[in-house]
């Protein structure tokens, strides 16, 4: 059935943001603050573990990288596509609009809450398998899987970050919808080395999220969101050439 999963996928968003902003009501400041580190630090080994875990290719007893060319144009390509397109300036714009249509006038961490978290569960390759495996495979455990990893992720979030990571549900809808929608003409082109380019950029992207996070950083991620396309872009012409 398509969009079960990415529906499954928005509840548990849902679920685990109302959970964590119920126990984040909880935590003092300093609690808060640790949690936030944590939470970050959290999604900055993911990243981190998502890249080593293409890039490093077992040779000879050891091993040698891959993808450094790729990644390199893709991220600043990507970069400069975002920058004129201002991404990160519509992403804030529309969390600021949400941040008054929900009153939540006194939630200093609303729009970036809302920015980051919809980074978190938008990039990847779950994001983009998902839905193509439950229209062309009929099977939607990818995206069940991920719905899982939303919930806690978001719960994690939300905890620090608040209200504004609950929404995160909407890009993951219009992101994962418009994959359904598209699945028969992207499932070609979503080869094995495309699906690595992907998932390599995507988790650069998730980690730079966590040094935001941690080092307290601005670096604007959601306008590095084109390098994923590239990256896919990128692993298609090589298969062409």
């Amino acid at each position: 059935m398509p969009f079960l999963g990415t529906v499954v996928d928005v509840f548990a968003i849902i679920i685990g943001g109302l959970f964590g902003l119920g126990f984040g009501k909880r935590l003092t400041e300093h609690y808060q603050e640790t949690m936030l580190k944590a939470c970050g630090l959290s999604i900055f080994f993911i990243g981190v573990g998502g890249v080593v875990s293409k890039m490093l290719v077992p040779s000879d007893g050891g091993f040698t990288t891959e993808g450094a060319v790729m990644m390199a144009s893709s991220l600043t390509l990507g970069a400069l596509i975002g920058e004129a397109l201002d991404i990160d300036g519509k992403m804030a714009s529309f969390g600021r609009w949400l941040k008054k249509k929900t009153g939540s006038h006194d939630d200093n961490s609303f729009v970036s809450g809302f920015v980051n978290a919809s980074l978190v569960v938008s990039i990847g390759a779950m994001a983009v398998l998902g839905p193509i495996n439950e229209v062309i495979m009929h099977d939607e455990s990818v995206l069940f899987a991920k719905s899982i990893l939303d919930l806690i992720l978001i719960l994690l979030m939300t905890l620090t970050n608040g209200k504004g990571c609950i929404f995160s549900f909407i890009p993951v809808f219009i992101v994962q919808g418009l994959v359904t929608v598209l699945a028969g003409f992207l499932s070609p082109v979503m080869t094995a080395d495309a699906v690595n380019a992907l998932s390599l950029v995507g988790s650069v992207l998730i980690a730079t999220l966590g040094i935001n996070m941690v080092w307290d950083k601005s670096i604007r991620v959601s306008n590095m969101f084109p390098s994923v396309v590239i990256a896919v872009i990128w692993a298609a012409l090589e298969e062409m050439l």
